[in-house]
C-alpha cells in the first residue's frame, strides 16, 4: 500500500512540474500570439502557429531540464524527434480549434481568438502530457536507477570519508 501512495505522490509532483512549465509556456504562447497579431498583418492562425512554435521550444527546455530532468537522457536524438512529432500533433490540435472558430464560425475578434486559442491549448495539453510522459521522457529502467543510486551513495560515502581524514 505504501508503494502506491509514493507512486501517487510522484505523479502529483510530476503533474505540478508539468503544470509549472506548461503555465509559463502558456504565457509565452499567448504573449507571442498577441504580439504577432497586433504588430503584423498576419492572419490569426499563422500568428498562432508562430506563437505555438516559440512555446514548443520554450517547453522542451523546461521539460528536459526541470520537469523530466531525472528521466533517461540516452537517445537525445530519439527524444527530440518524438518531442517534435508529438508537439506537431499538439500544434495541429491547438490551432485546429482556433481555425474552426475563426473560419468555421467567424469568431475572430481579439477576445474570441484568445478564448479559442486558450481552449485549443488546453485540449492539446492533455494529449501532450500523455505523449511526453509515455513516449518522450521515459523513466529509467529500475535496475539502471538502482545502479545509479548505489554509485551516487558510494561516491558520497567516499567523499565523506576523505573529508574526515583531512
Amino acid at each position: 500500500m505504501e508503494h502506491g501512495s509514493s507512486g501517487l505522490r510522484r505523479l502529483v509532483r510530476e503533474v505540478a512540474k508539468f503544470g509549472a512549465v506548461g503555465g509559463a509556456g502558456l504565457l509565452v504562447n499567448l504573449g507571442v500570439f498577441n504580439l504577432v497579431r497586433h504588430a503584423t498583418d498576419l492572419p490569426v492562425v499563422r500568428a498562432s502557429v508562430i506563437a505555438t512554435i516559440v512555446a514548443i521550444i520554450f517547453n522542451y527546455l523546461g521539460f528536459r531540464y526541470f520537469t523530466y530532468r531525472d528521466r533517461d537522457r540516452s537517445g537525445r536524438t530519439r527524444e527530440l524527434t518524438l518531442f517534435l512529432l508529438f508537439s506537431a500533433v499538439g500544434l495541429v490540435i491547438e490551432n485546429g480549434v482556433l481555425y474552426a472558430a475563426t473560419y468555421g464560425f467567424g469568431w475572430d475578434s481579439p477576445l474570441q481568438s484568445n478564448i479559442f486559442k486558450f481552449i485549443g491549448i488546453g485540449v492539446a495539453t492533455l494529449f501532450r502530457f500523455w505523449s511526453y510522459r509515455s513516449w518522450v521522457f521515459r523513466t529509467l529502467p529500475a535496475r539502471e536507477a538502482v545502479a545509479d543510486a548505489e554509485s551516487l551513495l558510494k561516491a558520497e560515502s567516499k567523499k565523506t570519508r576523505t573529508q574526515r581524514v583531512s
